[in-house]
């Protein structure tokens, strides 16, 4: 594994990198993104937004996010969480100018969620950087130690070369994505994760991006030579939060819902 790994201090041992290279004990969270805020024109969420249909409602959706506040989600292991805002019926995590972190935290769900389906829009900063995590705890000091993430990228723009699992919707560091779905930089994208019982599918825009089954053969050789060999805690968990990455990149998400299976 290769190119990604920029050092962080931290109150512990140096942690894995999320969204970058090296082993799960040595590397940082992720490769660290220098981007200035506010890096796209400001827009409001539509009134269709952030609102369940009534079908929904019968089916057993709820909002995780209800477009006015940040109610339901709290800072990973009650990290402050300034560096998100609620504007014009978005969430929007904002940018940062320097590698900032240390002190910022990924948005983390208050409830914890084994079996579900999880839709999510979001739309990324060009040369931007995030993903969404699921079946996170919270022993760690960080949500990629134990929780899969679906990787959330700016695939052609990046500025350094990307791995093949490093590409919008894999399953980061363990699956590449089946096929390339994502839309330009700068256009909203659909994303939905299905974990059902340990088999878990990512979509995007329609299309289906990863299908694996968590502590199937195949499963445990990818961790076994893969980032996350040394992370005892990765995928352990039945159950878990679901953690949305804050990786100083800015990334907009809206329509954010869940709805949990027998």
């Amino acid at each position: 594994m290769k190119k990604l790994i920029v050092p962080v201090l931290s109150v512990l041992t140096i942690a894995a990198s999320s969204c970058g290279n090296g082993s799960a004990s040595t590397a940082k969270d992720s490769t660290t993104v220098k981007t200035d805020s506010v890096s796209a024109p400001a827009e409001e969420a539509a009134s269709t937004d952030n609102v369940l249909s009534d079908a929904e409602k019968t089916g057993g959706w709820v909002l995780l996010f209800d477009g006015k506040s940040k109610d339901g989600w709290r800072g990973y292991k009650g990290k402050p969480t300034e560096t998100w805002v609620v504007e014009k019926g978005l969430l929007h995590c904002l940018g940062s100018a320097t590698d900032k972190s240390d002190k910022r935290a990924d948005l983390t769900t208050a409830k914890e969620y084994e079996s579900f389906e999880l839709d999510a829009d979001w739309k990324l900063s060009p040369k931007g950087n995030s993903g969404i995590l699921y079946l996170v705890t919270e022993e760690f000091d960080a949500p990629y130690l134990s929780g899969p993430e679906y990787q959330i990228i700016d695939d052609k723009n990046f500025p350094e070369k990307l791995e093949d699992w490093q590409k919008t919707g894999a399953n980061y560091a363990m699956n590449p994505p089946l096929v390339a779905a994502s839309n330009p930089i700068g256009e909203w994208n659909h994303t939905k994760i299905i974990v059902n019982k340990g088999h878990v599918e990512h979509w995007l825009n329609g299309q289906k991006t990863a299908d694996y089954t968590i502590g199937s053969e195949e499963w445990k050789k990818n961790k076994a030579t893969g980032k996350w060999k040394d992370a005892k805690g990765y995928g352990a968990a039945k159950k878990g939060h679901i953690s949305l990455q804050d990786h100083g990149s800015e990334i907009w998400f809206k329509n954010v819902k869940l709805k949990e299976l027998q």
